[in-house]
């Protein structure tokens, strides 16, 4: 088997589900990771990237409650008005930051309007700010109260301000897992329908893949799969974000609270992600799921972007991750460099910004 992947991989071709299914459970490691370096350096060289930006979690009540999230707090939660997201742009723009990450809970005391005028204030603030915001979910979740088509809450969005969506809230597609961890949330084809949408109107995206709790081994190649297909449909996907399952304060049945993914399955991972999804041209190993030097190893086993700065990133860290919650520009480009990679500072659409050699 290893034999017919090499072949692929050199010549450029596709390996199959049952090649990917077989790296994923009987592969070696050194060996996807000598793969995936081999597709790496063919989409950016020897390149790495990294944002200047900062989170924007603008409330914690959310009704969907899923078991998997540790973010969410009715009782006790918080949203943001409007002046104090005006302020944390201002500030975060004094600081050099270049991009916003939007994402919060669903909370029905919000109309669609704070929105398109949250978006239309952080323009207001820094026109060059890049506006990375909404999962799938929230843009479903726009539409059923707004009585809006999902496209017409994108198109709407990206007239106000709205740049690019996180691709948050796809954690496995498979229906099964889906039931367990995220029960209330829309399904796996509900996530690809909308991303095919935002893609239509010209909202490019991210797309993530939550593993690590009660997926298969097959259920992960679906996920990969389905993600592949529409990629080949629309081109709209930047970068693949594979997210180690963190299980403190979740609610997942038959699921440890100690219950971590191991770093051998980590790097599996992001280098099947660069060899399967041959048509993504940028894969993460992001620091603040994989720590300082679990995500440099990444940028050796396919990835090409550590992730950003992220100031007061919480939602990861309500879960159990002991990272920090932010990273210095400076430190963030050594970890790069200390790699032998080129650090290259983009915003969420992959244009450069700085390059440091």
């Amino acid at each position: 088997m290893e034999n017919t992947i090499r072949r692929k991989v050199e010549s450029g071709a596709r390996i199959s589900d049952a090649e990917a299914l077989w790296l994923l459970t009987q592969g070696d490691l050194h060996f996807m990771g000598e793969m995936a370096n081999i597709r790496r350096r063919e989409k950016v060289g020897d390149n790495a990237y990294y944002q200047f930006n900062f989170n924007l979690n603008h409330t914690t009540i959310c009704e969907l409650e899923c078991e998997l999230c540790a973010y969410y707090n009715n009782k006790s939660g918080y949203t943001m008005k409007l002046p104090e997201i005006e302020d944390a742009v201002r500030a975060a723009s004094k600081k050099g930051a270049n991009e916003v990450h939007i994402v919060g809970g669903l909370n029905p005391n919000l109309p669609f309007s704070y929105f398109i005028e949250m978006c239309q204030r952080i323009k207001g603030i820094d026109k060059n700010m890049h506006i990375q915001a909404f999962t799938t979910v929230e843009i479903d979740y726009f539409a059923k109260r707004s009585g809006k088509t999902t496209l017409q809450v994108l198109q709407e969005l990206k007239d106000a301000g709205l740049d690019t969506l996180p691709g948050g809230g796809a954690e496995i597609f498979a229906q099964r897992v889906r039931d367990i961890i995220c029960s209330k949330k829309i399904s796996g084809q509900a996530w690809l329908d909308i991303m095919e949408e935002a893609h239509s109107v010209g909202i490019p995206s991210n797309a993530t893949m939550l593993y690590g709790h009660v997926e298969t081994p097959e259920e992960i190649i679906d996920h990969m799969r389905r993600l592949r297909e529409v990629q080949d449909r629309t081109g709209g996907f930047f970068a693949f974000v594979p997210l180690a399952f963190f299980p403190q304060n979740t609610k997942i049945p038959g699921v440890a609270v100690g219950n971590f993914t191991s770093g051998v399955l980590d790097m599996k991972i992001i280098s099947l992600g660069r060899i399967y999804l041959d048509n993504f041209d940028h894969v993460k190993s992001m620091w603040m799921i994989y720590g300082y030097k679990g995500c440099q190893v990444g940028l050796d086993y396919g990835a090409d972007d550590i992730g950003g700065t992220y100031f007061d990133e919480i939602i990861v860290h309500a879960a159990g991750a002991e990272t920090p919650k932010s990273v210095s520009k400076p430190e963030i480009i050594d970890l790069i460099k200390k790699m032998g990679r080129t650090p290259i500072e983009v915003n969420s659409k992959y244009q450069p910004v700085c390059v440091t050699v």
